[in-house]
């Protein structure tokens, strides 16, 4: 590990230079490729470095030991190799965490889908409120949202609606989110006040690159069509929705919130690209999922993974046992704990299984 964690900041320092090179400031490709790899491994760089100087540190505190002094100076030299001690074992579990296996998705963009599934209306209203938790939490964590395409019921809720978060991390913290999520309450249209149990599920899919994902003119079929429902004066007067349909796999994406046909299209591209991409990502981890089966689970879109209980104002998240009794607060797009539950118990799964030591 010591000396991955070298080689990792040899790299860095050459990244540094190279960073500085005039050639590489004028090359636009280069210049995002460095900068990109460069801060994926800051971090840890940052974090051995403060290591390499806790070990200095205190092999100079131990020197000291066997130099004549008073009580006093000994008593001061024995409290700062405990408390050099106590922050190199810190570094060495944070720097555990950092070496763990990347995945390489981590900090792209995602297209997020949500659909309401069982359950009628109250799912397609269900599904708003996740999309307003998942849009909250997106603005507290500094993060950008952009509707692709929506679709409501009559009530003002979501039949289906696919939109981008755009932010540095954003699929590191919404990736163990695809799932099926269940809701019990009282719906609005119920009028004798019984509790119903309905669902909505959610896919969260990396944004794909053209350069990872590449669709072949010939390959696609677009086809045009009006726009239905909210949306202006554009609606149902021109043909401004796009479907556009990836004739080798039979994927296709529906875009109507934009104005314009061209706008519709880059859009429907964009879930497009997403889906293949998360269609041989799906086949990927199918292959392997015997060998790695997480507690976290395997996004797999029929899992139920959590349940947000109004009577009780509890959330329950079934895969790591985690109850939070502040539904309010978590619809309000606090998430914060149950995101960070979900990767540390990933983490430490890896770790159980060795991929990390130092």
């Amino acid at each position: 590990m010591l000396d991955r964690l070298q080689s990792l900041a040899d790299r860095y320092e050459k990244l540094s230079e190279l960073l500085c090179d005039p050639d590489v400031a004028n090359d636009a490709k280069k210049l995002r490729e460095y900068s990109k790899e460069q801060s994926s491994i800051q971090e840890a760089y940052e974090a051995y470095m403060e290591y390499r100087s806790v070990m200095e540190q205190l092999d100079a505190a131990k020197e000291m030991q066997n130099e004549q002094m008073d009580a006093e100076m000994r008593e001061m030299v024995k409290l700062e190799i405990d408390e050099l001690n106590e922050r190199k074992e810190e570094l060495e579990e944070r720097i555990k965490i950092l070496m763990l296996p990347k995945d390489p998705n981590d900090d792209k963009n995602v297209i997020v889908e949500i659909r309401g599934a069982a359950g009628g209306d109250e799912a397609a209203l269900f599904a708003a409120d996740l999309y307003r938790m998942y849009t909250k939490f997106a603005d507290a964590q500094g993060w950008r949202v952009e509707v692709l395409d929506s679709s409501l019921n009559d009530l003002g809720g979501f039949k289906e609606v696919i939109f981008m978060v755009t932010g540095k991390g954003a699929y590191s913290k919404l990736k163990f989110e695809s799932g099926a999520h269940r809701v019990q309450r009282i719906p609005t249209t119920e009028s004798g006040g019984r509790i119903h149990t309905s669902t909505s599920t959610v896919a969260v899919l990396p944004e794909a690159e053209e350069i990872e994902i590449e669709i072949k003119e010939s390959d696609i079929r677009v086809d045009t069509f009006c726009s239905s429902g909210a949306g202006g004066q554009s609606v149902n007067t021109t043909k401004s929705a796009v479907r556009v349909t990836h004739i080798p796999t039979g994927i296709v994406a529906t875009c109507q919130d934009g104005k314009s046909q061209n706008s519709n299209k880059d859009k429907a591209l964009q879930v497009l690209r997403a889906r293949i991409y998360d269609k041989f990502l799906q086949e990927e981890q199918s292959k392997l999922a015997g060998e790695r089966k997480s507690k976290v689970g395997t996004g797999d879109r029929s899992e139920r993974i959590r349940t947000y209980n109004f009577p009780q104002s509890r959330v329950t998240d079934h895969r790591v046992g985690l109850t939070l009794h502040r539904l309010d607060a978590v619809l309000d797009g606090d998430m914060e704990e149950i995101v960070s539950t979900l990767t540390m118990t990933a983490q430490a799964e890896l770790l159980e299984k060795g991929e990390s030591t130092l």
